[in-house]
Parts: structure tokens; C-alpha cells; sequence
């Protein structure tokens, strides 16, 4: 599609953001996107072993359960949905959302003075003149903090910022003050490719 049907594709096909992170929401709406937020409850299942094909396959199995959610409440017009994923991996581990304060610490104590990436899967599914489209994608970013002080973790903590976010930190808030180097897509590390979603709609 060129970029005037991208455009007609952001005002008028309904689009149905398969997320409730509020990251997202903003990112979208920032680069001109009309859609409503229908989150995923579905049970993630994980197969895949590499951390592109894990984020993309648990953005595709978002995605299509609010797809089929949707079928299955009659819509038959066109409709688009999209589903993201983002995960932090660091020396062959995934390091997802902390369950308390000690975990927080410990994760962010792990990635003092490192590098670790942020991958994020992208799952766009279409309904068009009756035929379901998909496409997967993911995007990756390198994240390399300054090393941090005990005293800094432990301050960053007590906000709570770290609480529901993968990798125990938001790019985006106060503990940007700690990131010594971005390669990639900072929007990326938000939680969304915007940029590559918006190409990909666009190819």
C-alpha cells in the first residue's frame, strides 16, 4: 500500500491494539493512529528457543486471539489488529517482569556496566474483502547502561517505575538517566517498533 492508503488505514479501517501497555497506546497515537485497545487474555505458550522468533510468536498468538475474539463476534468488515511483544534477553536469558523488589534489584544489578538487547515482536493481522492477512516482523535494539551505583538501584526501585516492565526498567522514565549507549530503535525499547510497523504497513 502506498502512503496515502497507510493513512487511510490509520483513520478509517478499525484497528485494534491486542495490548493494555499504556507505552504502546501513546506511541500509536503519537504517529497519528485512530484504534481502540482490545488486550490479549490468552495464555502464552512459548516454543521457540531464539528470542526473535519467541517475541514474534508470542506478538502473533496476541494478535489472533483477539482476531478470532472479534470474528467470532460477528465483525465482518475489515479490520486490523496488532500485536506486540518486547522481551529483554541478556547472556542467553530472557529477563521478564520482576516479581518484587529483591528481583528488581538483582536484575538490574545484572545489567550494571552491560549490554544486553531488547527485542520486540510485531504480528499484524488484516482482515481485507474476506481473507485473513498476516505479517511478522521484530525489531532489535542494544542497551548498554552506565554502571550503577547500589544506592541509584535501590532509588529507581522505591518509584515503582520498575515494577511492570521487562528487564526491571523503563527506558522512557527516570532510570534514563543510567543509559550509557542506544543501538537501534529507542522506540523499540518503549515497547514499539513504531517506525518499522509504520513501513511494514506501508510494503
Amino acid at each position: 500500500m502506498n502512503s496515502n492508503e497507510v493513512d487511510t488505514v490509520k483513520q478509517n479501517i478499525p484497528i485494534f491494539l491486542a495490548s493494555a501497555s499504556p507505552r504502546r497506546s501513546e506511541l500509536l497515537t503519537q504517529a497519528g493512529f485512530t484504534f481502540t485497545v482490545r488486550p490479549s487474555h490468552i495464555q502464552e505458550r512459548i516454543t521457540e528457543a531464539s528470542p526473535d522468533k519467541m517475541a514474534e510468536e508470542l506478538a502473533f498468538q496476541k494478535a489472533d486471539d483477539v482476531y478470532k475474539a472479534l470474528r467470532k463476534e460477528g465483525m465482518t468488515d475489515d479490520f486490523l489488529v496488532i500485536g506486540a511483544d518486547t522481551l529483554v534477553y541478556y547472556n542467553g536469558e530472557i529477563l521478564g517482569k520482576p516479581k518484587d523488589a529483591q528481583e528488581a534489584f538483582d536484575l538490574l544489578k545484572l545489567l550494571s556496566d552491560r549490554t544486553h538487547q531488547v527485542w520486540t515482536g510485531i504480528a499484524v493481522i488484516e482482515r481485507s474483502g474476506g481473507t485473513k492477512q498476516i505479517r511478522i516482523f521484530h525489531e532489535r535494539t542494544d542497551v548498554t547502561f552506565y554502571p550503577i551505583p547500589d544506592e541509584d538501584l535501590r532509588a529507581y526501585i522505591a518509584t515503582g517505575d520498575c515494577m511492570d516492565k521487562a528487564g526491571a526498567y523503563g527506558i522512557q522514565g527516570p532510570f534514563a538517566v543510567h543509559v550509557r549507549e542506544i543501538r537501534g530503535d529507542y522506540n523499540n525499547v518503549v515497547g514499539l517498533p513504531i517506525a518499522k510497523l509504520y513501513q511494514t504497513l506501508r510494503g
